[in-house]
């Protein structure tokens, strides 16, 4: 019986805390319904509220319409009184305190509308306020919980994918010692056809003066000095002197 008893508290003790985990689990889903059923119990308050406030104006009208007629009957009881007619006016006198009596019931429980709107004003405004505080703390909520699973999903990520980052930054290096290789290949490349290929001849020919790029220095460099000696301007020519005057008259 006893380890019965003890299989007993085991399986409520796993019942709770599965029920535990559901409700933390859907924390912010309970809360969010919560929420929502207050607002709509909030939503039937104020109908209710508005019921209150029709009975409270018939109370109202009944008792106008009440005081019209006991103004009536009163009116009604002079008369008899006038003409001398006491039992009439003694049996409208049993209309006006019915009527008064009426009335005081009425006033009554239009008084306590009154009251009952008030207190339910105040406890709708109050609701309405507490509501709109939880709305807020949901939001907060929601954001703080989006926030720590980006941050949990990130470091999942960091720790299954470490494997994954090392293995990328060894293909990353694995490119850039290829892009090295070949780099230093085309650079031989240059090197070799400038020692023993076509441009190393060409070089041999124009340390000589001979070849297609030679003619053209020595044709620039003519062209140049063409222009250079146009340039300049003419040397003066020299004057012939004056014959010498024997102080002879030609005749």
């Amino acid at each position: 019986m006893s380890v019965f008893s003890k299989i007993l508290t085991a399986l409520r003790g796993s019942a709770r805390e599965i029920g535990e985990s559901v409700v933390d689990n859907n924390a912010t889903r309970i809360y969010e319904q919560e929420i929502y059923e207050s607002k709509a119990a909030l939503a039937k308050a104020k109908q209710d509220l508005t019921l209150v406030m029709a009975q409270e104006k018939a109370a109202l009208r009944e008792v106008e319409r009440l005081n019209k007629e006991v103004s009536r009957f009163e009116e009604h009881a002079l008369a008899a009184l006038d003409k001398d007619q006491e039992l009439l006016a003694i049996e409208v006198a049993g209309k006006i305190a019915e009527l008064e009596s009426e009335r005081a019931l009425q006033e009554k429980a239009a008084s306590e509308f009154a009251q009952h709107i008030t207190n339910l004003k105040e406890l709708i405004q109050q609701a309405g306020a507490r509501i709109r505080e939880h709305e807020r703390e949901l939001a907060v909520a929601k954001t703080t919980e989006s926030v720590y699973r980006a941050t949990e999903s990130i470091s999942q990520s960091m720790g299954s994918g470490a494997s994954k980052l090392g293995n990328a930054r060894e293909s990353l290096e694995r490119i850039k010692q290829r892009h090295t290789e070949m780099a230093d290949r085309m650079k031989a490349a240059e090197e070799l056809d400038a020692e023993l290929g076509s441009k190393a001849l060409e070089k041999k020919l124009a340390a000589a003066g001979i070849g297609e790029q030679a003619n053209q220095q020595n044709n620039v460099l003519a062209r140049l000095q063409a222009q250079r000696k146009a340039s300049q301007p003419a040397a003066p020519t020299t004057a012939q002197p004056p014959a010498a005057d024997d102080g002879q008259a030609t005749i």
